[in-house]
């Protein structure tokens, strides 16, 4: 049985059934009835922490309201629960993100998966355990301490061959356990998965061609769906989106083969047609014209800077210690400096897709988004329905690394779904997905602060400004749905407070409105906060003539911050001393290495923290032409308990090389309407050919809780570069992307001011 065809339903039908739940809200068969039927009853969170089912022919079924986008995490959260339940992973199944079965559990976001979704679900698996114990005690009449559980089988510890299995403690019953927070759990020694390199559960099926991705999904009848969108790629509230649309000639389209419908909801346009190639053809050449509008502020490279100062903000303080002000008038070395992050697009590598089939009794749509709860609310709003017809099947897309266009284009298709009766599939073209992606938002941080008189760190002001990423489900603003109004999220705050504990220390989020559309991207804010953070100690470290590492650890009280840097060190076989120590060096070529360190902290949730990361990177420079070749990094890692090291690693180098493409080549163009970075040439991103060597050092905690690993990498990247590049050539690079061009103009100036 396929993943897609597991039901609930299915799950009682072998013959019995063990769950674990919280207070469920009614008889697990009216549940099971109900979703036979295609009805979507709500799994509250507060009720069902986690959902385990063993079935009579031993067979696992986990539930859970997160999904793999590639991480891994299906085949490590298996892991965890084939450890705790003493079964074979590979009876373990996992339902991830489907709202017809899965709780609602949140957006699948700061690297949260693991760290939230695995104790509890270790819990919920220890649980099972326990009670099939005490029903196996009844069955051999035995003491619970006198039973062995082994390989889905429980045993007489004095007498083996007396066993039986789960599936036959659970036949014919159903049982509906309340979750016990204080269950005992498996202790680390008796690992038999968690902290093995467990092949990935996903990769045969994308290998070999079977059914993963949500472009590759078919219906029987289905019909294909084109968008044609309004000129004005990616703005936000400041387009007149949803009141753009002058005209649309349909007899443009009048002579082409296969169309089925033109679909004119407002401002949203679409063509449907039999075939893909055909509504491709259609969406070209239907004539649309639209208000012309250039209202964008400038945001080209050398504008930026500018553009976040005159945005308007609302400050929010985080940190403020007594006697700031007082301490600024007493430096003797002062180091104000402003860092400026861009535009970056999630580029992900297939455009946006998604299947919808919408009848009069149920919607169903098949996406790859990473928010498949909040999606289907989306839904609901945009058709007008009820909550409980609407069911989203979240399959694998072509990477998202945060919010992309999934979600858009899961309403595209339910709308047109909705309009010709038939399941219809919608993707989106290359220029679209450009266009109209939420970007990682710019940002801007200005620092003010320096040394004492005894070259300590005297004071430190830190200013972020994030304009907001709280984009829209676009299908609600074109069809008049939603108001395009700006939101503004609080979410720039993101390790703004340093982990250094510095004297006289202020930091403040300056809160603002969407400039562009904008959504979260890997690391958000807490990447381009780190970049200064990391840039400006490194700085004030030079100024001192202090070994840029010793001179962090001034300031470090975290034991397990101080040990991942001091294995680095070792590592990465670190020389201590200041940097830039080859200030004569007239070669062209000038090597660098540049250290950082950074946890990512989650604003929202407090005492939320991802892994520990740091890293060392060197790099040579060619001061003819400004460009950055990165030879090796080495990277630190201390995500706690490690599930699987291999999926660990494997997220740490795509960390690695997606942080490194943003930082030395990736930016978003924009003229007065809109995105201009519409192809791969206008946005080009890291090659095969550009990549460094890349040396991981996992730093092994078994007993400590698991830490997220999906953004904690890439965070000190970055200031890392950064200060590689000062420590070849004496120059400071404020500004990401560091392109060639920039590295050269930075190079001619400060050769000119000599």
């Amino acid at each position: 049985m396929s993943m897609l065809e597991i039901t609930r339903r299915r799950l009682l039908q072998a013959g019995g059934l063990l769950m674990v739940s919280v207070a469920m809200p009614m008889p697990f068969k009216a549940l099971a009835d109900d979703v036979a039927k295609g009805h979507s009853k709500e799994i509250p969170l507060d009720q069902v922490d986690s959902f385990i089912a063993i079935s009579a022919d031993g067979q696992v079924t986990v539930f859970c309201g997160h999904v793999d986008l590639g991480t891994g995490i299906r085949t490590s959260l298996a892991q965890i629960i084939a450890d705790e339940l003493y079964v074979p992973f590979e009876k373990i199944t996992m339902i991830l993100g489907d709202t017809l079965r899965t709780p609602d559990q949140g957006p699948t976001i700061a690297s949260a998966s693991i760290q939230v979704t695995a104790i509890p679900l270790r819990k919920a698996a220890a649980q099972v355990r326990q009670f099939l114990l005490k029903q196996a005690a009844v069955v051999f009449a035995q003491p619970v301490d006198k039973l062995v559980t082994q390989h889905g089988m429980i045993k007489i510890v004095d007498n083996p061959e007396r066993e039986i299995s789960y599936g036959d403690l659970v036949k014919g019953e159903s049982f509906n356990l309340t979750l016990n927070n204080d269950i005992a759990l498996k202790p680390t020694a008796e690992y038999q998965f968690i902290g093995k390199p467990i092949a990935r559960v996903d990769i045969p099926a994308k290998v070999t061609g079977g059914l993963t991705f949500v472009h590759d999904f078919r219906l029987p009848n289905m019909l294909h769906g084109r968008v044609i969108l309004p000129p004005y790629g990616g703005a936000d509230s400041s387009a007149p989106l949803g009141d753009c649309l002058l005209e649309v000639d349909q007899s443009s389209i009048a002579d082409l083969p296969g169309i089925v419908k033109v679909v004119v909801i407002k401002d949203f346009v679409a063509v449907v047609a039999e075939r893909e190639e055909q509504a491709i053809q259609a969406a070209r050449k239907l004539k649309v014209k639209w208000k012309e509008w250039a209202g964008l502020p400038n945001l080209e490279p050398d504008d930026l800077l500018a553009t976040l100062k005159a945005h308007p903000k609302s400050p929010r303080m985080l940190k403020e210690d007594d006697g700031v002000d007082g301490a600024m008038g007493k430096l003797t070395k002062v180091v104000n400096a402003d860092y400026v992050w861009p535009y970056h697009m999630h580029a992900s590598i297939g455009p946006s897709c998604a299947v919808a089939d919408v009848t009069a009794d149920k919607v169903e749509v098949w996406s790859g988004t990473q928010n498949p709860h909040d999606l289907r609310n989306d839904i609901v709003t945009l058709l007008a329905c009820d909550r409980e017809k609407v069911n989203i099947h979240r399959m694998e897309a072509s990477g998202c690394y945060g919010r992309n266009c999934a979600d858009d284009v899961a309403g595209n298709a339910a709308l047109l779904s909705r309009e010709v009766g038939r399941p219809v599939r919608v993707q989106l073209m290359r220029e679209q997905e450009n266009a109209w992606e939420p970007k990682g938002t710019a940002q801007l941080i200005q620092i003010r602060g320096g040394l004492d008189a005894e070259n300590n760190v005297g004071a430190y002001e830190f200013k972020t400004c994030y304009p907001s990423n709280g984009a829209t489900l676009l299908p609600l603003i074109l069809t008049g749905v939603v108001a395009n109004t700006a939101v503004t999220q609080q979410m720039g705050d993101r390790t703004a407070v340093p982990q250094y504990e510095y004297p006289n220390m202020r930091v403040v989020s300056e809160d603002a409105a969407p400039i562009v559309r904008a959504s979260w991207m890997r690391g958000v804010s807490a990447l381009p906060n780190v970049f200064a953070h990391e840039s400006w100690i490194d700085e004030l470290a030079y100024l001192a003539q202090q070994d840029p590492i010793a001179y962090r650890l001034r300031y470090l009280k975290d034991p397990r911050a101080i040990a991942l840097i001091e294995a680095l060190k070792k590592q990465s076989n670190w020389v201590d001393g200041p940097s830039f120590n080859h200030k004569n060096s007239q070669d062209d070529i000038v090597t660098g290495r540049g250290f950082a360190y950074a946890r990512y902290f989650h604003s929202k949730f407090p005492g939320y923290g991802a892994a520990w990361a740091a890293w060392v990177i060197d790099i040579e420079v060619n001061r003819k032409t400004g460009h950055i070749k990165p030879k090796k990094i080495f990277i630190s890692h201390d995500c706690g308990q490690i599930v699987n090291p291999a999926g660990v690693r494997h997220q740490i180098h795509g960390n690695i090389i997606q942080s490194t493409s943003r930082v030395l080549k990736e930016f978003t163009t924009f003229d007065k309407s809109g995105v201009t970075s519409l192809d791969w040439g206008g946005y080009p991103i890291l090659r095969f050919d550009e990549l460094p060597e890349i040396d991981i050092h996992l730093i092994e905690n078994q007993a400590e809780a698991p830490m997220g690993v999906g953004e904690s990498a890439s965070v000190p990247s970055a200031a890392a570069i950064a200060n590689a590049v000062f420590d070849a050539t004496g120059v400071r690079l404020r500004q990401v992307p560091f392109t060639p061009a920039r590295v050269k103009q930075a190079l001619d100036n400060a050769a000119a001011a000599k």
